[in-house]
């Protein structure tokens, strides 16, 4: 079943709501380029092992240079999943937040691999060289200064590996998996004065000391925006819980009152890790989108019962004490590309989207659409703000109501929004729900650039 509200121009306004400021410009960097980036640097890295080889004069052993390669693109991809998960907002606001941990996520998969593939190669390398079996190879290379920390740390490493595979991390609590995973840092350090001795870069002062930098920076990115730059904010902004107002059944809008907010630049599309000050909460940061554009005094979000965590939130008090990190996401206004734009919404994700139907930029005749996919209409959350939304500023909003399988295919959704190959689509929603719009939106001729969404369900 689908139900509309047609936004319609009254008659007068005595005092018309101002469109929303243009959003600030900000520094970005754009997947394609982060990509392209991070392959040139792989190829450098993995030719210079080669290159020395070929300058030496050696004859080119397959393990040798297995072992040696790999050994150097395994630091090089440690630089960048430290990058990657900085929170730098260049990265967070250009390629998104759930983008970039898919990236470390298959990063970290590569480099555990290449690490377990440089020792063996280099085991097998000695083996061979002084006929020996893998065992006795093993131990004269354990012998070498740092091999054995240098093993340690490997093994660390393959723990939050093994932590990681969805099956593992589906049945461990989040404050598990998070303390394993701090071991990444314990195995770095104990391999890094490894990597500085090894054949591949002693003997080169200067390339040690760019190696040794690359890392300062990746780690300096790190301290300054997981760290510091939330401790500022909270010193700064003084945040508070101001208001809980219930919107459904097992959901509740949250405003979040502070000083100078304006200079966080949020913008209508971004979320932040909330962290409740509560005996129950202050240990986990919950991400949440922003569900109301902010204000200079004020951010609002809006959270459903969905676990623990999100459960444990549902008694919040006025006047707790609140950390938010960020702004991040890339899913604001400053990615569209074209006059049209359709905003699709499943369950809590029109947190989001109700953001962006007030603030996104609209030419005069154009069209801003919202479709919202629902169980029911008393599903329907913001439907006032919503609906009232739609009639200032001339918006169409689609409830998709019911359990129709077919109601987000391409057909169905190309006759719901005429011309939708010439949209920006942004999408929010469970996991089942924009896996089934977006094979629909895709499949009724849509651009895959002109999609954007985050996901996280990870």
């Amino acid at each position: 079943m689908t139900s509309e509200i047609t936004g319609r121009t009254p008659l007068f306004v005595l005092d018309p709501p101002p469109e929303p400021p243009a959003a600030p410009e900000r520094w970005r960097f754009h997947p394609g380029e982060v990509l392209a980036a991070v392959g040139l640097g792989a190829a450098v890295v993995g030719a210079w092992p080669v290159l020395l080889m070929l300058r030496s004069g050696l004859p080119l052993e397959p393990f040798v240079m297995i072992a040696h390669v790999c050994g150097m693109l395994a630091g090089y991809g440690v630089i960048v999943l430290l990058t990657l998960m900085s929170r730098a907002p260049a990265l967070e606001h250009g390629v998104g937040a759930d983008v970039l941990t898919r990236w470390h996520s298959r990063g970290g998969r590569i480099v555990v691999l290449l690490v377990l593939a440089h020792g063996y190669a280099a085991v097998a390398a000695w083996a061979s060289a002084h006929r020996e079996s893998v065992m006795l190879a093993l131990r004269d290379v354990l012998g070498f200064p740092g091999l054995v920390t240098a093993t340690v740390g490997t093994l660390f490493l393959v723990a939050v590996g093994g932590v990681s595979i969805r099956a593992v991390r589906r049945r461990l609590p989040y404050e598990v998996w998070h303390s394993v995973h701090l071991l990444t840092y314990v195995g770095l350090a104990l391999g890094f004065s490894h990597q500085l001795a090894g054949p591949d870069l002693a003997g080169h002062r200067v390339l040690q000391v760019l190696w040794a930098l690359l890392y300062t920076q990746a780690f300096a990115l790190l301290l300054v925006h997981r760290v510091i730059t939330p401790l500022r904010q909270a010193s700064r902004h003084h945040l508070r819980v101001s208001r809980v107002r219930e919107e459904g059944p097992g959901v509740i809008s949250i405003e979040v009152e502070g000083d100078h907010l304006h200079e966080l630049q949020a913008e209508a599309g971004h979320f932040f890790r909330w962290r409740f000050l509560t005996t129950q909460n202050w240990l986990t940061a919950h991400p949440f989108s922003l569900s109301a554009p902010p204000s200079a005094h004020a951010l609002r979000l809006t959270v459903k019962s969905l676990g623990t965590g999100s459960a444990s939130l549902q008694g919040i008090q006025v006047g707790t004490r609140v950390l938010a990190e960020g702004p991040y996401g890339a899913m604001t206004a400053a990615r569209r590309t074209r006059l049209d734009v359709l905003l699709v919404a499943g369950g809590v994700g029109i947190t989001p989207m109700r953001a962006l139907l007030e603030t996104m930029p609209l030419a005069p005749g154009r069209r801003l659409t919202l479709l919202y996919r629902a169980r029911t209409l008393d599903d329907v959350l913001f439907r006032t703000e919503l609906e009232d939304i739609a009639w200032r500023r001339g918006a169409t909003i689609r409830y998709l109501l019911g359990h129709d399988p077919d109601c987000l295919s391409a057909q169905r959704l190309a006759r719901l929004v005429p011309g939708l190959a010439g949209h920006d689509v942004y999408l929010c929603g469970p996991p089942r729900m924009a896996q089934a719009a977006r094979r629909g939106l895709l499949g009724a001729g849509l651009p895959t650039r002109q999609l954007h969404e985050e996901r996280f369900a990870f």
